[in-house]
């Protein structure tokens, strides 16, 4: 039975890796025209070339009387030549290619082109060369019948354009364009005359522009086809920056004038563009009287008869704003503030309730239109903020501020995203604002707009928590909780998505937690999530981002127990962790901790941990060990960590006589020998190791600061729990004199004046007053408790303390200068302040002995008493 079971376990597994026959079977019918698709033995010897051949000599037998691959191949590796032989290249080689191009197909012409631009941007030959071998082969080609051909040899010329001395344009192309501009030519000589002209203008004087080019410029912008007109429209800006403000003002704004009346929708599209660009050039005559006017008649046709421009003008129209700001009537500036807002919300009325049978039959192309209008506000939305004063933000400008962050499409809100920043900084006094929309796009369920965001988080969250009107008031302090959810939602949804790039940078960006929450927050909220990304995450990037970020969340923790909980957490869980990968992590961290922490952080914790790593089982964390010991051994100073040297050479020592494997070895080696090259720095100052001693102290001064910061916080604590428990006994004492005197005010209206009853009653209060000041005075006095270790010896620490008792009336004065002097002082450390049960100790011997010399006088005045009466 056992074979047959063998056997139809073996049928099973087959049919699980390689499926069924007729799977095989149509994986050989696949693969058979791959076989018919092989050459023949006539294809692979005619593409065969002799290998004694030179690279000159095999380029043109190739040009000559090879296939069109071999062709395209040579043109390609045309700047390879130019460097390695320019004079045989330019002899021999380019003429071929000259003739072939005549012929050549598409793929031929384009490499062609990008060939001849490496050339020149390589400045293999000089110019003046370049120009007599290599401009008549790119003016051949600019008329091409393909656009797409046309279009790369004309980029190849506007380039060459730009290098050519002035002579050398004038009559090899400004010459020639006068007949290549005219009517009578092709639509494409006409077009590509146009981005001739415009990239001319910058090349020549005005005058010679206005004498030479300006009438080609006229011309072509009355050219019968809509394309020349649009062409050379978009070249006006161009050419106005070439002739300067006057010539501007009377030649090309009666052109854009007149082609944004055209019937063409991209003739007037082109001229509305080109007058956006050039208001700079306008003085405010021609703004208010010729350039408004236009821009108003635009924005009332976009919604009426024109929507081809809607999406350009909602572009435009933040920089349209702010370039007509000063001519703008107090009704004009609310028309075009009312008109973004419109164009803000295009499309969204549907969903608001508001929609129109229209509405309801859109296309998909006006969906997509709508939502690119969307978008261009969200684009300018910092520019209107501009427009409409910071100040004046709340009222004018959140309600779109909400819709846009709140858009139901991605490419809206990831626009927002990124000028967050922007605006921000803009409302700076008043960002607390829009806290709200912060939280929104850090929780929103695209990763897009998160990524978009993350950029300048930093930024922006420091602008949250530290500007504003209301610094450190209850807005900033009420900002803060939810916040730190939508961070850590944020996080968590980046983490659980496969883009892994998003979350490192997520990461690496809340590296600036510190500065902006408190130490604590960033303990219970962050930190522990750090070391479960190092621990859990299986991507290398994201790990050590995490790695890092937590360093920083160490390096500015305020308290000492937690710090150590976490260092202790990195060497038991990552550097004697089971996984090799979490041993690996731990070095990645310790050379984190290098970087943030002082040298002799670093050698206090960390040193003999990594230097444990030695006995690693597994070779790759000892290979890695040893290319950090450099690093490692830069901590150290002499004769501070003369051991921990010692330390270092006997496991460099044992590596080189205990390490089998030959790669370890082999680093173990070089390190070693790098090792003696180094030079230790000793405690004092040297010349060659100033800057760096100079951060190191600054590090370790940062760390002993927080250290006494911690201290200062706990004796403040302490203090303060003193204070409220004197507060509370001082209460409670007053409520049993309010009692005590009311009862006292009711027996001495009761008894009779002079009586035996109410001068035993006067000495029991006398009694009481007396008791409640020595109680008092022993509770007020703690904080000068600290000047009883400064005694010399037993007997005058007992006359300090002998001489409390008497002084129940100071001890309220006292007690408030103490309390001052606390805070002053708060720097000794923990000396300054002897501990409660000392102090008690101190006062209780001393009440004893008190209460020991008051007895001893009264049996002595009773032994007395009993003398006299016999």
């Amino acid at each position: 039975m056992h074979p047959i079971i063998f056997f139809s376990k073996m049928d099973f597994s087959q049919s699980n890796l390689f499926g069924y026959i007729e799977d095989l079977q149509e994986l050989t019918i696949i693969e058979r025209p791959v076989r018919r698709s092989l050459k023949t033995p006539e294809e692979i010897e005619r593409l065969t070339v002799d290998e004694e051949l030179g690279d000159i000599e095999r380029a043109v037998y190739l040009l000559s009387s090879g296939q069109d691959i071999q062709g395209t191949s040579v043109v390609a590796n045309l700047p390879v030549l130019m460097r390695q032989n320019p004079a045989e290249t330019l002899r021999r080689v380019l003429p071929k290619i000259r003739e072939v191009l005549h012929v050549a197909g598409v793929e031929m012409q384009l490499t062609a082109a990008v060939s001849f631009l490496t050339v020149l941007q390589e400045e293999s030959v000089s110019i003046h060369t370049y120009s007599h071998s290599f401009l008549h082969i790119i003016l051949q080609n600019l008329e091409h019948r393909d656009s797409g051909v046309s279009n790369a040899w004309l980029e190849t010329l506007l380039a060459v354009i730009e290098a050519l001395p002035k002579e050398t344009i004038r009559h090899e192309i400004l010459n020639p364009l006068v007949s290549k501009a005219q009517l009578s030519q092709t639509l494409q000589s006409r077009l590509v005359s146009c981005k001739i002209m415009g990239k001319l203008a910058n090349k020549f004087e005005a005058h010679i522009i206005k004498r030479e080019i300006l009438p080609l410029v006229k011309s072509l912008c009355q050219d019968v086809e809509y394309e020349v007109r649009t062409c050379m429209c978009r070249q006006l800006e161009h050419i106005a920056q070439g002739i300067g403000t006057e010539l501007t003002k009377t030649v090309v704004l009666p052109e854009l004038v007149e082609l944004a009346r055209d019937e063409g929708s991209s003739v007037r599209l082109a001229a509305f563009e080109t007058l956006v660009n050039l208001l700079d050039m306008f003085d405010a005559d021609d703004r208010s009287h010729t350039v408004l006017p236009l821009v108003k008649s635009f924005c009332e046709k976009s919604f009426k008869a024109d929507e081809s421009i809607l999406v350009s003008l909602s572009f435009h129209l933040g920089k349209l704003c702010n370039g007509l700001y000063g001519i703008f009537t107090p009704e004009q500036h609310l028309r075009f503030l009312e008109f973004y807002k419109k164009l803000s919300t295009l499309g969204l009325q549907q969903e608001n309730g508001h929609n129109d049978n229209q509405l309801q039959l859109q296309t998909l192309e006006q969906e997509k239109k709508y939502i690119s209008v969307r978008k261009n506000c969200a684009y300018n939305f910092p520019a209107m903020i501009v427009f409409v004063d910071p100040k004046n933000f709340h009222l004018e400008l959140y309600s779109i501020f909400f819709c846009l962050c709140h858009d139901p499409e991605v490419p809206v809100r990831y626009t927002m995203a990124i000028s967050f920043y922007e605006v921000a900084k803009l409302l700076n006094p008043g960002v607390y604002t829009i806290h709200k929309e912060l939280v929104t796009l850090l929780q929103d369920e695209s990763l897009e707009v998160l990524d978009a965001l993350v950029g300048h988080l930093p930024e922006i969250l420091e602008l949250m928590t530290n500007g504003g009107e209301n610094s450190g008031s209850e807005s900033k302090l009420l900002s803060i909780p939810d916040l730190i959810p939508a961070l850590t939602t944020a996080e968590q949804r980046a983490a659980t998505s496969l883009k892994w790039r998003i979350h490192e940078k997520l990461l690496q960006k809340y590296a600036c937690l510190p500065h902006i929450i408190s130490s604590d927050q960033i303990y219970y909220r962050f930190l522990h999530r750090m070391l479960t990304i190092i621990l859990t995450n299986n991507v290398l990037p994201v790990q050590k981002a995490a790695a890092r970020t937590l360093c920083v969340y160490l390096r500015y923790n305020r308290k000492q127990e937690q710090r150590h909980e976490v260092i202790q957490k990195l060497i038991e869980q990552l550097g004697q962790g089971k996984s090799y990968w979490n041993r690996l992590r731990f070095l990645d961290t310790c050379e984190f901790i290098m970087e943030l922490f002082s040298k002799s952080f670093f050698c206090k914790y960390f040193f003999l941990p990594v230097l444990e790593l030695t006995h690693d089982p597994v070779a790759n964390v000892r290979m890695k060990l040893c290319y950090l010991l450099p690093k490692v051994k830069s901590t150290l100073k002499i004769p501070t960590d003369k051991h921990l040297l010692q330390q270092l050479e006997l496991c460099i020592r044992k590596l080189l006589c205990q390490e089998k494997d030959k790669d370890v070895l082999t680093i173990v080696k070089r390190t070693m020998l790098e090792l003696d090259r180094m030079e230790i720095s000793v405690d004092a100052f040297q010349k060659r190791f100033y800057e760096n001693d100079l951060l190191d102290q600054e590090k370790e001064r940062q760390e002993h600061l927080l250290l006494e910061m911690e201290q200062l916080e706990k004796e403040k604590q302490q203090n303060e729990g003193r204070s409220t428990n004197i507060n509370d006994k001082m209460f409670e004492k007053k409520r049993r004199d309010s009692k005590t005197s009311s009862v006292l005010a009711k027996s001495i209206t009761l008894s009779v004046p002079g009586s035996s009853s109410g001068t035993s009653a006067g000495k029991e209060d006398k009694k009481s007053k007396l008791v409640r000041s020595q109680s008092f005075s022993t509770q007020a006095l703690h904080p000068k408790y600290s000047n009883i270790d400064k005694c010399p010896n037993k007997s005058s620490a007992t006359g300090y303390t002998s001489s409390v008792s008497g002084m129940g009336k100071s001890c309220m004065l006292s007690f408030s200068d103490d309390s001052f002097r606390t805070h002053s002082t708060g720097n000794s450390g923990n000396g300054a302040f002897p501990s409660s049960s000392s102090s008690r100790n101190i006062f209780n011997s001393a009440d004893q002995k008190n209460n020991g010399n008051k007895e001893s006088q009264s049996r002595k005045m009773s032994i007395k008493n009993r003398k006299s009466n016999s």
